[in-house]
């Protein structure tokens, strides 16, 4: 049997010390963390619903967190600015990504010829919120209901015109679920963004649109706008007297909304992925952002990562189904 030679007693020491070091360390980072700035890029500009949802969160967690908790907004190609920006950065937590249930799962089926896949690019850390969707047509519009909408849409096949903030925008797509759920067709006109559609809206350029509270309150407060239906299973309390649209006569279950998450590049550690969300979650209680969520009519969602995937996944079927329809693209 051969000895057994250990190793002299120093030199046993400090690799045990080492071991312990090595062992610890990605312990002591998360506690650690933040130990600088963390920067959360947003695709959305400067004054929009979600980036001033996004600045009341961030600083929050800059409170939270007592490091500066920095807001860089990257608009532009529905998203891919932002991708480029981030997608190569570490996934040590000091990189952030606002994104939307588009960008995470209709961008790809939108730019195929790209083969990008968000969710094999990032990790959802947290969840925010889910926005709902109200029709929205010019005041002086002979319509009542969203019944009248589609009726007006079956004699006129093809001549009702809905604006969109974008081909592949969630208000362009719910027109596509509308117009699938009924039979009806419509044409779609796309604006740069939501001000100038709403703009073309409270003009009568188009005849409807689909539009958040924070995107039409504007042309709505100014009384150029009014709203026929929300696009949900359930009234929302900010518009109580707004009915559903399937209680305003359009199709049952129609629900056309879009989700908000925070997300890393691929490979953030499960548990510095936990205590992120943990503190985001937290925040998201506090009487202020809940006050702002209330203005905006933004529902908090609270979802595990696997939750938020799952969501995502559901959301995309439904896309590629009306993406494949009438094979839409932005390559």
């Amino acid at each position: 049997m051969p000895a057994f030679h250990a190793l002299p007693t120093p030199r046993r020491a400090a690799l045990a010390l080492l071991a312990a070091a090595c062992l610890a360390g990605p312990a002591l980072a998360q506690g650690d963390f933040p130990s600088k700035p963390v920067n959360v890029f947003t695709p959305f500009p400067p004054g929009s619903g979600p980036d001033a949802l996004l600045r009341a969160i961030t600083d929050k967690l800059s409170q939270k967190w007592r490091q500066p908790v920095l807001v860089q907004n990257r608009p532009g190609a529905g998203g891919f600015v932002v991708f480029e920006a981030t997608r190569r950065l570490a996934a040590d937590g000091y990189t952030l990504v606002q994104l939307d249930s588009e960008q995470l799962v209709a961008l790809p089926l939108l730019y195929k010829s790209r083969n990008f896949q968000t969710l094999d690019v990032y990790d959802p850390v947290a969840s925010l919120y889910n926005t709902p969707f109200l029709v929205t047509v010019p005041t002086a519009s002979p319509w009542k209901s969203v019944g009248d909408l589609v009726a007006a849409a079956k004699a006129q096949p093809g001549k009702v015109a809905y604006g969109s903030w974008g081909i592949g925008s969630p208000g362009h797509l719910g027109g596509e679920q509308l117009e699938l759920a009924t039979g009806i067709e419509l044409q779609h006109i796309p604006f740069k963004d939501s001000g100038q559609m709403f703009t073309a809206l409270a003009g009568g350029d188009i005849a409807w649109a689909l539009g958040s509270i924070p995107s039409s309150q504007g042309v709505y407060k100014g009384g150029k706008v009014r709203y026929l239906g929300v696009a949900a299973s359930k009234r929302i309390p900010q518009m109580p007297d707004v009915p559903t649209v399937a209680e305003a006569g359009g199709p049952k279950d129609f629900a056309q909304s879009s989700f908000v998450v925070l997300a890393a590049p691929k490979g953030i550690a499960p548990a510095l992925r936990a205590r992120i969300a943990q503190d985001v979650a937290q925040v998201m209680q506090d009487a202020d952002i809940k006050t702002r969520m209330d203005t905006f009519a933004f529902e908090y969602v609270n979802w595990s990562p696997d939750e938020i995937v799952k969501q995502a996944r559901a959301k995309g079927q439904m896309y590629q189904k009306l993406i494949e329809r009438k094979n839409i693209t932005l390559d």
